[in-house]
């Protein structure tokens, strides 16, 4: 082949190239591309926890393979893209219940199932850094919703289970980073909604103001003493792990030592169950009607409710696998046989 027949043919290619990724990505400057980073949404979570060293999108945690079955490797390639071009900011009346975490773009209708997804563990009514990506920025409002307490999560998502108003509006805030890649974002901080605990969903809304297209997306979080640590994903090694249980994986054991009219004594003993080392656990439970924690120690505790989380100190932070620590804790607790709560566990 000549020179001038194979300059021909790359730039024929090349041309493809950009044909393709304008097809998958929008073309420049005409449509906006994004996702809530943080809290995470359900597509751009799965993407992080399908990647491969190969570049491939592999998804681990069940519901989003699950998701990925149904919608196919597309729906996590093109993350970013959960949107109708015709919303024109329209929510209630518009996206038909039990769509409403594909915004009605049936290309993502396998995010709209019920399962373990990805959570973000955040702390009700604290100050939280938010951060939606910019794959390609327009000017625009965004909008985040919060489930009503006493939702169902094993059901698909409908307008009635959303607060009626969102919990925090953000008028066109600026980008930063690198539009069209991860590092391009806007962020801002905000108040998460008070008066919530263990699971639910924020539902955002990203309305253009300089077009009808409008992005909307699930994020799944748990209100449990948490500061926007995520479970449910692979870890950074890529050691699998599914649902809160990457290879840095911890289990928690809940057992009474002592008890006296009124109370009881007890001690947590946590466990890395996985194959790397962990930099720092938390165990969560609900408490038992009528019990309330006097004192922990070797352990730092936070409460939302009857949400209760019980974060490392310092010095027991680290565990190699298959290490041990314990805390303990004194309650005041009805009866003579105190009931024992299910005790979950979490590495940040």
């Amino acid at each position: 082949m000549t020179k001038k027949r194979a300059g021909t043919a790359l730039a024929a290619a090349t041309a493809l190239v950009a044909g393709l990724l304008t097809m998958v990505l929008g073309a420049p400057g005409a449509s906006a591309h994004g996702a809530l980073m943080k809290a995470g949404s359900r597509t751009f979570l799965c993407w992080q926890d399908g990647l491969t060293p190969q570049g491939n999108i592999v998804p681990v945690n069940p519901a989003c393979s699950a998701a990925v079955n149904q919608s196919g490797a597309n729906s996590l390639y093109n993350w970013f893209s959960v949107l109708r071009s015709d919303g024109a900011g329209r929510t209630r009346g518009f996206i038909p219940d039990g769509q409403l975490c594909s915004g009605g773009n049936p290309s993502f209708a396998g995010f709209n199932g019920t399962g373990n997804w990805p959570l973000t563990h955040l702390t009700s009514g604290a100050n939280f850094n938010f951060s939606y990506n910019a794959w390609a920025a327009h000017p625009g409002w965004f909008y985040l919703y919060v489930t009503k307490n006493g939702w169902n999560p094993d059901a698909p998502l409908r307008w009635d289970d959303l607060e009626e108003q969102p919990f925090l509006t953000v008028d066109h805030p600026q980008v930063t980073g690198a539009v069209g890649s991860v590092e391009g974002q806007y962020k801002w901080s905000g108040a998460l909604p008070s008066g919530k605990s263990g699971r639910h969903i924020i539902y955002s809304v990203w309305k253009r103001s300089d077009s009808a297209e409008t992005f909307y997306g699930c994020s799944d979080v748990t209100f449990d003493g948490g500061n926007g640590e995520v479970t449910g994903v692979k870890d950074a090694t890529g050691s699998p792990g599914g649902p809160g249980t990457p290879a840095g994986s911890c289990t928690a054991e809940y057992a009474v030592t002592s008890t006296w009219n009124g109370g009881h004594q007890a001690e947590v003993t946590v466990k890395n169950a996985g194959t790397a080392p962990l930099s720092g656990w938390r165990a969560n439970w609900t408490l038992p009607t009528g019990q309330t924690i006097n004192s922990v120690w070797n352990g730092t505790q936070t409460q939302s409710g009857d949400q209760v989380t019980v974060r490392n100190v310092d010095w027991n932070a680290a565990l190699a696998a298959g290490g041990t620590t314990k805390f303990g804790l004194s309650v005041n607790s009805p009866g003579s046989a105190p009931a024992v709560p299910a005790i979950t566990c979490q590495s940040p």
